[in-house]
């Protein structure tokens, strides 16, 4: 049986399904508890080459390996993470900070 370990780099820009098969984007960063030494959330990327990219937050536990796709795969569609909150490019939102106040009840839990 293969090992189940994966090095970040190798997670950092895969891609992720939703539930109706759509590419959602691919992962951008994950977000590491540094106390609890756990992965908390990952950033997920979308939009195309030209145009704007929307972050969004997805928690990790959600995300479930495709070893068929080589991917990663999650119950959210598009739509789902458009209801939610995210962040645009060069807005140099910090997201380790979980101090503020969102309007988006799951912010953190999407």
């Amino acid at each position: 049986m293969p090992h189940t370990l994966v090095p970040s780099d190798r997670v950092e820009h895969a891609n992720v399904y939703g539930r109706d098969g759509a590419k959602l984007g691919t992962i951008e960063r994950l977000m590491l508890d540094k106390v609890r030494g756990t992965v908390a959330y990952a950033v997920i990327k979308t939009g195309g080459l030209l145009a704007t990219h929307h972050h969004y937050p997805v928690r990790w536990d959600e995300l479930r390996f495709d070893p068929a796709r080589q991917a990663f795969v999650v119950e959210l569609t598009l739509d789902d993470l458009r209801a939610g909150p995210s962040e645009f490019d060069e807005d140099g939102f910090d997201w380790g900070d979980r101090s503020r106040s969102y309007p988006h009840p799951h912010y953190w839990t999407v």
